[in-house]
């Protein structure tokens, strides 16, 4: 478990890589340098090093290899992020954990998709709409989500397999998936990285689906169903924002005592 201050300087070189790899450039944050300085080892000074020597020219490779800096040193950091990257990052997801404030866990979820609070453990989050303009005409784009009171009835109760079913047919495409998890060779892999993701609520987390499958079934085979053989109530704005019609989705939400995680798949044309 790293020491606070690895943990306030790692979060900080986070934050300078991403603003890096969104084409702004920052002056490079103290405390990371400073840390990497007294020890000479570990994460920070990897990352440090392999910073110092990627060329500033030309922009576009500089921004390339800034993004592969910035996912290999955040699967380094954690199991849990690697797990993550490995799972989701190559498919239209958002995948965020924040703190459990309300006995009434709606207000938690409403939170998180709102982009309102942190990761309680300063863990990846998923979200390649964070900066996306088109959150200037909807707030959490790209989703709308239901009131509190509402969010609820939209929602299914899932036994823990059929959760981990759910998480890994998000690493599949809504369109044309030329491999389906069902039949993938690391179909195990995928499973376990899903497992890796919602272990991190505890043996005590519930589940809840906006699949309508889950209406009559605690345990639907979302497997065998795949993304495209999944119905779901829409969390999804109708907007239509920068030529993309959003159509698609299925969410898994993880309740513990401690914290609320919100893992979504978009289908968008």
């Amino acid at each position: 478990m790293p020491l606070p201050a690895d943990r306030t300087a790692l979060d900080l070189l986070d934050v300078h890589l991403e603003a890096l790899w969104d084409g702004t450039d920052p002056p490079l944050p103290r405390e990371p340098v400073r840390l990497a300085a007294e020890r000479e080892d570990g994460l920070l000074h990897w990352v440090l090093d392999q910073l110092r020597h990627i060329p500033r020219e030309p922009q576009d490779a500089f921004v390339r290899q800034i993004g592969s800096l910035l996912t290999e040193f955040r699967s380094r950091r954690c199991p849990w992020n690697a797990a993550a990257l490995r799972l989701l990052d190559d498919t239209y997801t958002f995948a965020a954990t924040g703190p459990r404030r309300h006995e009434d866990w709606a207000h938690d979820v409403r939170a998180v998709l709102y982009r309102a609070v942190p990761d309680p453990r300063g863990w990846l989050r998923l979200d390649g709409d964070r900066g996306n303009d088109a959150r200037h005409t909807v707030p959490a784009y790209p989703f709308d989500p239901p009131a509190a009171a509402e969010l609820p009835s939209l929602l299914y109760p899932l036994e823990a397999a059929a959760a981990v079913a759910a998480l890994g047919i998000m690493a599949e495409e809504w369109q044309s998936e030329p491999a389906p998890v069902r039949s993938r060779p690391d179909r195990d892999a995928v499973l376990a990285d899903a497992r890796t993701l919602l272990d991190r609520y505890g043996p005590t987390a519930r589940y809840w689906t906006n699949a309508t499958t889950a209406a009559s079934d605690p345990a639907p085979d979302f497997l065998a169903a795949g993304l495209q053989g999944t119905a779901s109530h829409g969390f999804l704005t109708s907007e239509y924002v920068n030529g993309l019609d959003l159509l698609d989705d299925l969410g898994l939400i993880a309740v513990s005592d401690d914290e609320v995680g919100v893992f979504w798949s978009f289908g968008a044309y």
